[in-house]
């Protein structure tokens, strides 16, 4: 039996041999196309970016590509891996914050500069990156930056919010259900005596005669606030829709 199993494995070996050699070789499973998907990209963790689904449309303006970012109906959040993709900006250095006047893009407005995971890192940490993404399973191949032609107006509602992560609350109000990211931007005013008070902590002694907060503090009073507590809490908030930036919040006292 061991005699004849060997002979087998032989032969298999001879013809595969011989099928190579005559071309005839079988091929490689062919690597999956790459998805794409337009919207605003948010820090998600370490290495990792959510980003919502948009449609897009170009526009030129002032000899530059625009894109106009668009809800599409149905569209699911996807999160992705990004500490493997190459990552493109439109600035001329991947240091920059913004453009300032010179901008780095090919013909079809997206990012030209060559720049590392790092620096995306770096740009999400100071907020959302406007982005077309390739990507495969759950891993981003490439990060094109973009230029937005046109951004929502900020809005301001009440409701209540729940911390997500340390950059992401769940914002409901009105029945609608909104996941709204922030950072180092976003203001957060207080009706405790300190901006390291927990929630609603002692008297309202920075409550205005509307209940809400006038104590001006920092986005990381905000996760620390809201690290804290396990219920949503009541708030007013001004917040970017579509793009789903939280800009302002105030906390509010009571029932106000």
């Amino acid at each position: 039996m061991l005699v004849r199993a060997t002979a087998a494995a032989t032969g298999a070996v001879t013809v595969a041999a011989a099928l190579a050699v005559g071309g005839l070789a079988v091929a490689a499973a062919p690597v999956s196309a790459a998805k794409v998907v337009y919207g605003y990209a948010w820090a998600d963790g370490a290495g990792h970016l959510r980003i919502v689904p948009k449609s897009s449309a170009r526009v030129t303006r002032r000899g530059h590509v625009f894109y106009k970012l668009a809800s599409l109906a149905g569209a699911r959040e996807v999160r992705l891996d990004y500490r493997g993709a190459a990552y493109r900006r439109v600035t001329v250095d991947c240091a920059l914050k913004e453009t300032e006047g010179q901008v780095a893009a090919d013909a079809k407005g997206l990012g030209r500069t060559p720049c590392e995971p790092a620096d995306l890192t770096d740009s999400l940490g100071r907020g959302v990156v406007p982005a077309r993404v390739e990507y495969r399973g759950g891993a981003a191949v490439k990060v094109s930056e973009l230029l937005v032609a046109d951004w929502p107006d900020p809005r301001s509602a009440r409701g209540t919010i729940k911390r997500i992560n340390d950059t992401t609350v769940l914002f409901v109000t009105g029945g609608k259900k909104i996941k709204l990211g922030y950072t180092y931007s976003t203001s957060f005013h207080r009706t405790t005596a300190r901006c390291q008070d927990g929630w609603l902590a002692g008297k309202p002694v920075n409550a205005d005669k509307d209940g809400l907060g006038k104590k001006h503090c920092v986005w990381t009073d905000l996760t620390k606030a809201l690290r804290a507590t396990r219920h949503p809490v009541l708030v007013k908030v001004d917040y970017t829709p579509g793009v789903d930036a939280l800009n302002e919040v105030w906390e509010v006292f009571g029932d106000a």
